[in-house]
């Protein structure tokens, strides 16, 4: 069985890697961005929560990854005026002191006594937050394409699957506030983050970033509709539901930007 759970993490992990590398370069990083957002590590960690702990033990960690959003934006904003300003070792600084301030922001939040309702609400303020921030942020696409072979693509998978393995390993040894807490870290988007600004530029990178908070409503609904449905219909059926959910949230968005 853990072999089996191993093998499916991987595959997973690396499927939304390429996914999202390649939908940067072959449509656009500002639609990459907003589909970082979708729920694809959180997902994958809450569902993996509910099979190796407890659909109840997952769905309490989905109240938390909620709240634990606001850090996976503040790792996503310190990242931007990181890679803004430094020159050399622009990525290394970038995201060792992204990582850093992720986890001065979870400690931080573990201490707060939440319910759902603030649990919902912190995110979404925070999210238009960093829209407010990110505004003078151009979309920009990426014109010369790198020539990518297998060798590429496995080196941009196995760095989200080695995160996702981590991060789904949490609950044998932290309990669901932290599990929750960690679970909300952007294991597709900051391996994508890495892979677009080694092979680009740091303006690419900033595109992706700038549409991130726009998709991290379909995650906060996600996570949302997890706390409430896991315990009553379990974790696959659960799942569903809550891809449903954040799915029609995308498609709500698609259809008003349409107008615009």
């Amino acid at each position: 069985m853990t072999e089996l759970l191993f093998l499916v993490k991987l595959i997973v992990a690396i499927s939304f890697v390429i996914g999202l590398s390649l939908l940067a370069e072959n449509v656009s990083p500002k639609v990459a961005g907003v589909l970082s957002g979708y729920p694809t590590g959180s997902a994958i960690t809450l569902f993996f929560f509910g099979l190796e702990a407890s659909p109840e033990f997952a769905a309490k960690s989905a109240v938390y990854n909620m709240i634990g959003l606001t850090a996976a934006l503040s790792f996503v904003y310190i990242y931007y005026i990181c890679s803004k300003y430094f020159t050399r070792y622009n990525i290394i600084f970038s995201s060792l002191i992204s990582l850093l301030g992720y986890l001065v922001v979870v400690w931080l939040l573990h201490f707060i006594e939440i319910n759902k309702f603030i649990a919902v609400l912190i995110p979404i303020v925070c999210s238009f937050l960093c829209i407010f921030l990110f505004r003078k942020i151009k979309n920009i696409s990426i014109q010369t394409k790198a020539k990518l072979n297998y060798k590429t693509l496995f080196l941009r998978a196995i760095f989200a699957a080695f995160i996702i393995l981590l991060i789904t390993s949490a609950p044998r040894f932290f309990g669901p506030t932290l599990s929750g807490l960690f679970s909300a870290f952007p294991t597709t988007l900051f391996p994508l983050m890495l892979i677009i600004h080694f092979t680009y530029s740091k303006e690419h990178v900033h595109t992706i970033i700038k549409n991130v908070p726009i998709g991290m409503f379909s995650l906060i609904i996600y996570s949302l509709t997890v706390s409430i449905v896991y315990p009553l219909f379990g974790i696959y059926l659960g799942t569903l539901i809550s891809f449903g959910a954040a799915t029609i949230y995308l498609f709500i968005y698609k259809k008003v930007m349409s107008y615009f």
